[in-house]
């Protein structure tokens, strides 16, 4: 058999192959093309591309080549295009810059901010004497330990300063006895102090100390002979100097009104306060008086600079003046235009603000306290509605729980009957209680520049009213209207200052206004005892 033969052999042999052996697969038949190969019984198919089959497919588009891109460039037609879309682009680019230029020159100023110190950006929270605060040994006796142990319920409050004593010994109206570097045994000792201040620099919290000399006795500052002599005046000049040294926030005098040499003093606090915070932040000097500060005293605040409080009792010890509260606030800040002032309402030496004031008008002096222009300083338990003791000497504890002692003690020696319906933690877990009211004012005056910083515009002063505006810059405005009569409601007009006819609500102590409604400001009528916050944006 020749080798033709057996080749043609073979395909016979291959076109008779088992049907059933063969691998299935649709349109073999019509895809087959040209020759194919075999090896160990599998046949090969070779199948034509795609692009080969039938004239009527896409050729590829291959580009063209480099010789021929550089032919086509030099053709006067494509010159010309490429000259008009340079020229174009230029021109576009030059417009965008005009533009820009032109928003720039014609957008309002942004007004430059003010240097804050860390007492202008949150309230400060004043303990007073520690032994009604916490008690850490079960002695009934509130001490510095006991502060320490109570930092994170302060911090929740947004507090940035404690004004904590004195703590000092003192002898009742015995300068001899007095020492304003030792602290009394019963609150503790000087490590107890370093550890509190470690602990509250951990939470971002100042302390300010209190060096008024004779706080148990009759007066604070002893006989008025004795401030003006040579050696008292070192004494207290030291005791600033050993504090300072610790790296405090502060230091704080109460009833400067008893001070002969006041202006003598003043400069001298001043420059020791200042020269000492090279080393440690700025301190603040706060200092403070029962009366209302007459002219000469607002006068030499005035100039004494930075660093200095000047504390603003807006209640007077009997809880009523011949002029309104809105007339004294005008005054304060009229003729203190560049002092930063404190505002409070109750103190060590003037009691709590739930003492001095109906309880439904709480909240309005929260509002206040809290939008004017100034450091609001908080006397304990006033967050909660403390109430003093019915015996004059006597400061209530602070009721932490509603446990029999408060959480205060595990021992406690005092009846407190006023206050046994009230405590942080219930009030805690109520969004409608007075320590809620008094954390929203605190979160809301740290955030907003226009209550942290900014300009203050008397709208209405009234006998039993008031409204005042608050604005910076390019921020939101905030309106703060308080009506303090009990008995009949209010209806104040609004208008000028390029004040909108409407507004939104942020804040209301009528529990029927609901937050974020939109009222007039044209027609504001607010119910009897009704504090209200407004607020509209800002309109070039």
């Amino acid at each position: 058999m020749t080798q033709d033969t057996a080749l043609e052999m073979k395909d016979v042999e291959l076109n008779e192959f088992d049907q059933e052996k063969v691998p299935m697969a649709a349109g073999v038949e019509d895809a087959l093309v040209g020759s194919g190969g075999e090896k160990n019984g599998v046949v090969k198919v070779k199948l034509e591309d795609d692009d080969a089959v039938g004239d009527t497919r896409a050729q590829k588009f291959t580009g063209l080549s480099k010789e021929e891109l550089l032919r086509v460039a030099g053709t006067p037609g494509w010159v010309k295009v490429r000259w008009v879309l340079l020229i174009l682009f230029w021109l576009g680019w030059a417009g965008m810059l005009a533009g820009a230029v032109v928003i720039i020159v014609q957008a309002p100023r942004c007004q430059p901010l003010p240097v804050l110190e860390w007492w202008h950006k949150g309230p400060l929270y004043q303990l007073g004497n520690p032994e009604t605060f916490q008690d850490s040994n079960g002695d009934g006796i509130g001490d510095i330990k006991g502060i320490q142990q109570r930092l994170e319920s302060l911090s929740s409050l947004k507090v940035k300063g404690l004004v904590i004593g004195p703590l000092h010994v003192n002898q009742p109206d015995d300068n001899t006895q007095t020492y304003l570097t030792e602290i009394d045994q019963r609150y503790g000792n000087f490590q107890d102090f370093l550890d509190l201040l470690e602990a509250a620099r951990k939470k971002s919290i100042k302390l300010i100390i209190d060096l008024s000399p004779n706080y148990r006795g009759n007066n604070i500052w002893f006989e008025n002979t004795l401030t003006s002599e040579k050696a008292f005046q070192d004494k207290i000049k030291d005791a600033m100097e050993f504090w300072l040294k610790q790296c405090i926030g502060g230091i704080y005098f109460g009833g400067i009104e008893n001070l002969d040499n006041l202006s003598e003093l003043f400069e001298e606090w001043k420059n020791i306060t200042a020269n000492s915070s090279s080393e440690c932040e700025n301190r603040a000097l706060l200092v403070s008086t029962n009366e209302h500060l007459d002219d000469n005293v607002l006068t030499l605040l005035n100039t004494t600079g930075s660093g200095l409080l000047s504390s603003r009792y807006l209640l007077s010890k009997e809880n009523a003046s011949k002029e309104s509260l809105g007339e004294r606030i005008n005054q304060y800040i009229n003729t203190d235009a560049e002092q930063w002032n404190s505002w409070a309402v109750g103190g060590p030496q003037v009691g709590h603000m739930a003492s001095l004031v109906k309880e439904k008008l709480l909240r309005a002096y929260q509002l206040l306290l809290f939008t004017l222009p100034g450091t609001p300083v908080m006397f304990y338990g006033d967050e909660i509605g403390l109430k003093d003791q019915p015996e004059a000497l006597q400061s209530p504890y602070m009721r932490w729980d509603d446990t029999e002692n408060g959480g205060f003690s595990t021992d406690v020696k005092r009846g407190d009957f006023d206050n046994r319906t009230i405590s942080f933690k219930a009030q805690e877990e109520d969004k409608k209680s007075l320590l809620s009211t008094y954390k929203s004012l605190s979160e809301l005056r740290g955030k907003e520049r226009s209550l942290l910083h900014g300009d203050f515009v008397s709208l209405v002063v009234n006998t039993q009213s008031l409204a005042y505006l608050r604005k910076w810059d390019q921020n939101e405005r905030f309106i703060s209207a308080l009506n303090f009569d009990l008995s009949e409601k209010v209806t104040m007009t609004l208008k000028g200052h390029d004040l909108p006819e409407q507004g939104s609500v942020v804040l209301s102590s009528d529990p029927e206004r609901k937050e974020g409604s939109t009222i007039s400001l044209t027609n504001l009528m607010l119910g009897p005892g009704e504090a209200l916050l407004i607020k509209y944006p800002y309109n070039s």
